[in-house]
C-alpha cells in the first residue's frame, strides 16, 4: 500500500536523535508523501529546512490556537512569506482549542476567522485544530462556507460526534482519522468512521503524539498509520489496501499533490 501522512511534526525535538534515520526508513514502509505542519509562526526554519531537504515532505503552516494571542501585524506578514513557499500546501493547523484555553477564546475566534481569510486570499486549503469547540467552530466556518466549498481543507484529528461530521463534509472538509480511532471506548471514532464515506478520510500521525495501539503512549511516527488502516478496516469492512490508496488519493486532492501514478517526482499543483 501507499501512505499519505496528512499530518505530522517531524521538527519536534523528540525525532532530535533519529530523524535522518526514521525519516530514510519511511519510503520501505510504504510511506510516500508527508504533510508536515509548522504550528508556530515564530518557529520555522527547521520546518523549511526539512521540506526542502526532502523531496516527498511538504509542509503546511498556521498559527495554532494555543499562541493565538501571540498574533499580530509582523507574523502576519511572515505567514504570508511562508505560504508562498513552493512545498507548502495548506495554512494549519489553525482553529480553536478550548480544553486547555492557553490563549484567550476571543482571541482564538479573532485570529482562527482571520486566518481563514489568509487562506481565501490566497487560495489555499486549511488544516483544522479543534478541540471542545464545535459549535463555535462550525459558526465560523459557515460564514466562509464559500471558500471552503472551493478548496476545502482537513478537519485534523477529528473528536466530534458523526453529526457534526456532516456538516464538516457539508462544508467541503476531509476528516482525519488518525490514531485515537485505536483507542479504547473511542465510540465516537469508530461511529466517525463507519459514517464518513471512503472518499473524504484521510489518514494521519500527528506525530509525535497520538500513537495507535498497542504503541499508545509512546512516540508516534508515520510507520505506525498501518496499524490506524487496519483498524479502520475492521470498523468499515474495506479492505486496508483499498482504505490506503483512496485516502493516498483524498490527501493528494484536498492538499494540491498532483501524483504520477507510482512514480517518481511527485510536484505540488502550479
Amino acid at each position: 500500500m501507499r501512505i499519505f501522512d496528512t499530518h505530522a511534526h517531524l521538527t519536534d525535538a523528540r525525532f532530535d536523535d533519529d530523524r535522518d534515520e526514521l525519516i530514510a526508513r519511511l519510503p520501505e514502509a510504504g510511506v510516500e508523501l508527508v504533510c508536515d505542519v509548522a504550528c508556530d509562526l515564530r518557529s520555522t526554519d527547521a520546518a523549511l529546512e526539512l521540506i526542502e531537504k526532502h523531496g516527498f515532505i511538504f509542509g503546511a503552516v498556521g498559527m495554532h490556537p494555543h499562541t493565538a494571542s501571540f498574533m499580530d501585524g509582523e507574523l502576519t506578514d511572515k505567514l504570508y512569506s511562508l505560504l508562498k513557499h513552493r512545498k507548502m500546501l495548506a495554512l494549519g493547523e489553525i482553529g480553536l482549542d478550548y480544553h486547555y484555553d492557553l490563549s484567550p477564546r476571543e482571541v482564538q475566534k479573532e485570529w482562527f476567522d482571520k486566518q481563514l481569510s489568509i487562506a481565501e486570499e490566497l487560495h489555499m486549503p486549511v488544516i483544522l485544530h479543534i478541540r471542545e469547540a464545535m459549535g463555535d467552530c462550525l459558526d465560523i466556518l459557515r460564514a466562509h462556507r464559500q471558500r471552503l466549498s472551493e478548496k476545502g481543507g482537513i478537519m485534523h484529528c477529528y473528536s466530534g460526534s458523526a453529526e457534526s461530521a456532516r456538516e464538516c463534509l457539508d462544508l467541503g472538509l476531509y476528516i482525519g482519522i488518525g490514531g485515537s480511532l485505536t483507542f479504547k471506548n473511542n465510540r465516537r471514532g469508530v461511529e466517525t468512521a463507519a459514517y464518513v464515506p471512503l472518499d473524504r478520510i484521510v489518514f494521519e500521525t500527528d506525530c509525535p503524539y497520538m500513537a495507535p495501539v498497542p504503541h499508545r503512549g509512546e512516540r508516534n511516527d508515520p510507520t505506525l498509520i498501518p496499524l490506524v488502516i487496519k483498524r479502520y478496516s475492521e470498523i468499515t469492512g474495506i479492505d486496508e489496501e483499498t482504505a490506503a490508496e483512496a485516502a493516498f488519493i483524498n490527501g493528494c486532492r484536498v492538499l494540491g499533490v498532483v501524483p504520477p501514478d507510482r512514480e517518481p517526482g511527485i510536484r505540488k499543483e502550479i
